[in-house]
């Protein structure tokens, strides 16, 4: 499954992040790393895989320095964890992790709304402009009933607020806290899956922005949050969701072989 891109790397190509850092050519290093958390998002290593490290940098093409410097960056980023002493694996959530990653973005996504409301009028055209097109996304999967397609939407809207933000430190942790949230899901349930109205709620975003209204945002935000919260661990709502509300899909019970990464000359 491709999808966009999914750490750090994604966002130093916004063009808001582009005028705090200057752009930097990504090394073999960063180029697994990045790999690695999109396997991780989409699926392909779930929750628990142990990695082998010959057999990724078989897989990779990749020597094992550069490999094992990458893992070590993800295991700093708290995607990777050392089970039991021996070698790493894909980190699974707990609910105390579903509690605490919400709880950080909670803090962190109001701030960035607001911060986005002090941008000049032509900036903030081009990021409601963004988060537009997100959700147009998210209302097409929606109408295929694709799950997956509604989640990755989900997860590029918010990592326009974290371009558009103006702090390439909240956008480094917004970033990790994205990939966290899709563990997230994937350790909780059997299967990947959405709720429907996820679409009414970022259009409701929208309209806080469009509106300059940053309050409202950031109580709209807060609210999603804790929904989600309550959903990931089941927790008693209110009675009219149910599991009609839901898009379902499959996800791999075992890791999948990742294919070779196609590094540029000179790597």
């Amino acid at each position: 499954m491709t999808t966009r891109s999914s750490g750090l790397s994604g966002l130093e190509g916004g063009r808001q992040v582009g005028r705090l850092a200057p752009v930097r050519r990504a090394s073999t290093v960063d180029l697994i790393a990045e790999r690695l958390r999109e396997a991780v998002v989409d699926g392909s290593l779930p929750p628990g895989t142990v990695l082998g490290e010959a057999e990724l940098a078989y897989q990779l093409g990749v020597s094992r320095g550069p490999l094992r410097e990458a893992m070590q960056r993800l295991t700093a980023e708290g995607l990777l964890v050392i089970p039991r002493r021996r070698g790493l694996a894909v980190r699974t959530m707990t609910a105390e992790d579903v509690r605490d990653i919400h709880w950080l973005r909670a803090r962190i996504e109001p701030e960035l709304g607001r911060r986005i409301l002090t941008l000049p009028p032509a900036e903030r055209r081009a990021v409601l402009a963004e988060l537009g097109a997100e959700v147009k996304r998210m209302q097409r999967a929606l109408r295929k009933d694709d799950a997956r397609a509604l989640g990755d939407a989900y997860l590029d809207f918010h990592r326009v607020l974290a371009v558009w933000g103006g702090s390439l430190r909240l956008a480094r942790m917004l970033g990790t806290l994205l990939i966290e949230t899709r563990l997230c899901t994937f350790s909780m349930f059997e299967h990947f899956e959405v709720h429907r109205d996820l679409v009414p709620e970022h259009v409701a975003f929208v309209e806080a922005l469009a509106a300059e209204d940053g309050e409202r945002f950031g109580m709209l935000v807060q609210a999603h949050l804790e929904a989600e919260v309550r959903r990931l661990l089941a927790e008693p709502e209110d009675p009219k969701h149910d599991d009609s509300d839901r898009l379902h899909a499959e996800t791999p019970d075992e890791p999948q072989p990742l294919d070779r990464l196609d590094l540029p000359e000179g790597l």
